[in-house]
């Protein structure tokens, strides 16, 4: 199998477990090829190595974009919930054919406005989540309509749009609820809101959300999983399932329960005594 090797800290790359991974891969017939860009992506790639933490898939996602190249996400990193398997667990599996491949929801967001600045290209998929969120001290207030239908105006630092793979990351800091990534939901969550009747919103992803701010500041900041675009405040913009989905390579002795608990320690008590494990 030909696989393409993505990292954002080329300095990983000289990490010991991983070199020997690579190597007893290598033995077994696998050949391998470094990318930096979805242009590097060769024909007849099989998978795509994503190695680093969770902002690296997050980029490497973005790299494959809609060539239905499957993304498997060697951990490197601190956390590790999209990049779970480690070296010797990704090494054992694709030796054995022990995996499979799970489609992960993303979003396609259109803006219509001004676009102010941007760290890179615009690229408008994501994979966990878009946000907005004021860039100075006025607060931000956030219209939203659900496939045409309005919600009464949020007051808040922000509001954000996650799909079922970001239950797990911005959304749940911000009060989301966790949702199994194979749920056909998106969740929408306002960022510190200024009024206590407000709480997360689940709805069908099959529902077109339609995002308008309002701010005396002179920008709002928009985030996309883990890149920045400023927009003017009066930007619109149009949020929905895209019409691909990303293929995520999954280890058959892993999955969502398992990474809720040793992860997030979904239900530490001293007197479970251990046993979910």
């Amino acid at each position: 199998m030909k696989i393409a090797v993505y990292s954002r800290n080329e300095a990983v790359k000289e990490e010991p477990r991983l070199k020997a991974m690579l190597s007893w891969l290598q033995d077994a017939g696998f050949s391998f090829y470094d990318i930096s860009s979805s242009e590097d992506l060769v024909p007849g790639t099989g998978l795509l190595m994503s190695i680093g933490g969770d902002g690296t898939f997050l980029s490497a996602s973005k790299r494959v974009g809609d060539s239905g190249i499957p993304v498997l996400g060697i951990n490197l990193g601190r956390l590790g919930f999209l990049s779970e398997y480690s070296p010797e667990e990704a090494c054992e599996a694709l030796l054995s054919g022990a995996y499979s491949f799970e489609d992960r929801e993303l979003l396609e967001t259109r803006i219509d406005g001004e676009v102010l600045g941007s760290g890179s290209a615009f690229s408008p998929y994501t994979l966990n989540e878009i946000c907005v969120h004021r860039s100075g001290a006025a607060l931000l207030g956030i219209d939203v309509a659900l496939d045409g239908n309005k919600l009464p105006t949020y007051w808040a630092d922000g509001l954000l749009v996650a799909t079922s793979s970001g239950s797990t990351a911005y959304s749940l800091s911000v009060g989301g609820p966790i949702c199994s990534p194979d749920s056909k939901v998106l969740i929408i969550a306002p960022v510190a809101p200024h009024n206590l009747n407000v709480r997360p919103l689940v709805v069908p992803d099959s529902t077109r959300i339609s995002i308008s701010m309002r701010s005396r500041d002179e920008s709002v900041m928009m985030s996309m999983d883990n890149r920045s675009v400023v927009l003017s405040p009066e930007a619109t913009l149009d949020v929905r399932v895209a019409q691909f989905s990303l293929k995520r390579v999954r280890l058959d002795n892993s999955g969502f329960i398992k990474a809720l608990t040793t992860k997030l320690f979904w239900g530490e008590d001293i007197r479970n005594g251990g046993e979910q494990r």
